[in-house]
């Protein structure tokens, strides 16, 4: 694929040439040295590079990968981990993967069979060497070279020895079809002979084109892997025989490395000339073939699968497929510990309305040190800046969001102040307005925290002013001490706070210019387009814009993909009038497609019926059809739509396919948009009435929910209530300016005052 208008052209003294694809944790390229030599180079993303743990992991995989040599591994060239966007270059292999060639070609033939077998054992053989396990041996994680395979991926990889890694920490990693039952169990039994156990559920695929404990739900494949019996039909001779000591339950009953050569080249001979050359006319369905190739991007490491680093686009056939397969748990290689609930209990298990208090010990975090569930209002007098507030709960109404260890609010009337997110106590309030001052002529609404600072948009109204002026006001995270502000006009625009970036529109309201959230130094500007209204949101790495015609009877409008490190817009579509922009799914930006009768562009209390995703790179647009008519507020996270009615219903569905995952009735009225924890696959709503419930995400299975917190609930415009989230606490936030903290193991203990 080339490369696109913002990819760099050349990265630690590599020239880049084109793209090889792209995964959830980054891009890879190929690139070429200054010798001429043809390499592979993995960046990571620029928000995952921010993040400590996932460049810790990407210096794990660079690490495992450097101890790693021989004939079949793609070794370590070159690595930058601490670099400002963390790389590693590899060998460049050129050819398909193995999950790609069997999706083409259906089972593989002896003369393919026989080589691979081999040389997967002696890659085996090279890690195992080197003191490491590679624990996600599977067909993507195979490249089809024309001298032999290569193992490629070791970002889930360790040292044999060590049981305390990063990616145990309450979570096992791994594809299910391909992991072993200890892989399942207990992580610290995890071996050499893991790999030994993939190995031979690989080879399974191979010769069947399914694996042998596939099952229609990860839950039933890690319970067959545990419990079950592999299903070998179709493997026959002696390489059944060999196949079946593989896949012991037991690793101390399987074969060692040296043994399964012996046994692979006596079971596998080199075919005679008229033999057939395919072992079974059984071809995969296409269901097997996604589970058994579905990219893994939380556990390969910041990259794609081997699938996408040779080149070979996914179809959009395969993309719906592992999508509704995997929707409902989130990331395939980070199963948690429902899971493992469920490969000990069996399908008859599940966690009921009333299993808050039997799972509490394991399904949530455990709460910061020194917390205590507490309940306050953002009118309670503060610590430092303006004691005092500015108005009272019938005054005004509150938002707020929370980062790091604290909760910064503002609303109508409500001047800007900070909380501690373990006490509840208010660190400091802006002094941005005097005590005296009328609150309902004064509103100042969060955008968002950065590099230490809160940014707040902020209106006077003026009376009998025609338009009432507006500023961006940046605020000291830490002391609420005003660092700069600036008066924008945004008649014409909605602005937004976009990772470590704000939006500020200049006077002539049609110029939009992104500034630094500390400073307010300019980095890029653009100019809407002439006569329309803009929406700015953001979306993956990138900024969208939707622009809609201020002219009547409009049909279309426009939705503009922006590079938020330089403005530069990377792609303009024409979309329907009535639609809402989500986000992006799969690397596909997605809408809500208003039905006839509502007209509504807002994912909030309308009625839709449809989904837009359109391709990021040609512009195509694909539109999928809903199970039926939703009504209420809609939400993407995690790939699926999260749905809630005013009536307390939610419902989770797969904007790929518009099937109805789950559908579940809560006594939480008005609850506006959910909050997903991808930690503990949990969704919470919370009502205006202060009414709290958890769903587990991937059942829709009620765990709990809470009684009123707020006597007299707002009404009319009032923003959403909301559920934070902070270290394992749940702290709700109502529009009447009502917060409380509660922890989700035991949500029923009261709170005290902040």
């Amino acid at each position: 694929m080339p490369l696109h208008k913002d990819d760099p052209r050349s990265l630690g003294g590599y020239k880049l040439v084109d793209r090889l694809g792209a995964g959830g944790m980054g891009i890879v390229y190929r690139g070429r040295s200054r010798s001429g030599r043809e390499v592979a180079v993995k960046v990571v993303h620029a928000q995952y590079a921010e993040d400590p743990v996932f460049r810790a992991r990407f210096r794990q995989e660079i690490e495992a990968a450097r101890r790693v040599s021989g004939a079949f591994t793609a070794p370590v060239l070159d690595a930058d981990p601490d670099a400002r966007a963390p790389w590693m270059a590899t060998q460049y292999v050129p050819g398909q993967s193995l999950a790609a060639r069997i999706r083409a070609h259906g089972a593989l033939r002896v003369a393919e069979l026989r080589p691979l077998a081999l040389g997967l054992v002696e890659a085996l053989r090279d890690i195992h060497r080197a003191g490491m396990v590679h624990r996600d041996l599977k067909p993507a994680n195979v490249l089809m070279a024309g001298d032999g395979p290569r193992v490629i991926d070791f970002g889930i990889s360790r040292a044999a020895e060590n049981h305390n890694t990063l990616t145990e920490t309450g979570q096992m990693v791994g594809t299910p079809p391909f992991m072993s039952p200890e892989q399942f169990t207990d992580a610290r039994r995890v071996g050499p002979a893991s790999d030994v156990f993939s190995l031979g559920a690989l080879l399974v695929y191979c010769v069947t084109g399914r694996g042998p404990f596939d099952a229609d739900s990860p839950y039933l494949t890690g319970y067959r892997v545990v419990h079950n019996e592999p299903v070998l039909d179709g493997v026959t001779g002696p390489l059944r025989a060999v196949l079946e000591r593989c896949l012991a339950k037991d690793p101390a009953d399987r074969p060692g490395l040296d043994e399964l050569a012996g046994e692979f080249a006596a079971a596998l001979p080199e075919p005679a000339p008229g033999e057939p050359e395919t072992m079974t006319l059984r071809l995969p369905s296409a269901r097997a073939l996604d589970a058994a190739t579905a990219p893994t991007d939380a556990t390969s490491g910041p990259g794609a699968d081997g699938d996408r680093t040779t080149g070979t686009r996914s179809g959009r056939r395969r993309v719906r497929g592992r999508r509704t397969l995997w929707a409902v748990v989130g990331t395939v290689g980070a199963l948690t510990l429902g899971l493992l609930w469920y490969v000990r209990f069996g399908p008859g298990f599940a966690d009921g309305p009333g299993a808050a208090g039997s799972s509490s010990a394991s399904r949530w975090a455990a709460v910061p040190t020194g917390w205590q569930p507490w309940q306050t209002t953002v009118y309670k007098p503060a610590d430092r800046g303006e004691v005092n507030a500015l108005g009272t709960p019938a005054d005004g109404q509150a938002d707020c969001l929370s980062q790091g260890g604290s909760v910064y609010c503002g609303g109508h009337g409500v001047l800007p102040v900070r909380l501690d997110g373990r006490t509840g106590r208010t660190l400091w309030r802006a002094a941005l307005a005097a005590p005296g001052d009328d609150p309902s002529r004064y509103d100042s609404w969060v955008l968002g925290v950065s590099a230490g600072t809160l940014l707040v948009r902020e209106t006077l109204t003026e009376e009998g002013a025609e338009n009432n002026p507006t500023f961006i006001v940046a605020l000291d995270a830490t002391s609420g001490s005003q660092l700069w502000i600036r008066k924008v006009n945004d008649e014409n625009v909605d602005l937004i706070m976009a990772g470590d970036v704000v939006l500020t529109a200049e006077s002539d309201g049609r110029t939009v210019t992104a500034r630094s959230p500390r400073t307010g130094k300019a980095r890029w500007e653009m100019t809407l387009p002439a006569r329309t209204y803009c929406t700015f949101l953001p979306g993956g790495t990138d900024v969208y814009a939707q622009c809609f015609p201020t002219e009547q009877n409009a049909t279309y409008s426009s939705l503009l993909q922006l590079d938020r490190g330089d403005g530069t817009v990377l792609a303009r579509r024409q979309i329907p009038f009535e639609s809402g922009f989500l986000g992006v799914v799969d690397g596909h930006p997605a809408l809500v497609l208003a039905d006839e009768e509502s007209g509504s562009t807002s994912l909030q209390d309308s009625r839709f019926t449809r989904i837009l995703l359109t391709d990021p790179t040609t512009g195509g647009r694909t539109t999928t059809k809903l199970a039926k008519t939703y009504e209420g507020s809609v939400t993407l996270a995690s790939d699926t739509l999260w749905i809630t009615g005013a009536n307390g219903e939610v419902a989770a569905v797969s904007p790929l396919t518009g099937k109805e995952l789950w559908h579940t009735r809560t006594s939480v009225e008005n609850s506006g948009s959910p909050t997903y924890d991808s930690r503990t696959h949990t969704l919470y709503l919370a009502s205006p009435s202060g009414r709290v419930a958890a769903l587990d995400t991937r059942k829709g299975t009620l765990l709990w929910q809470t009684s009123p917190r707020v006597a007299t609930a707002a009404t009319g415009d009032a923003s959403d209530p909301k559920a934070l989230l902070y270290e394992g606490v749940v702290t709700v936030m109502t529009p009447d300016g009502t917060l409380f903290s509660l922890d989700p193991a035991h949500p029923e203990r009261k709170s005290g005052s902040g």
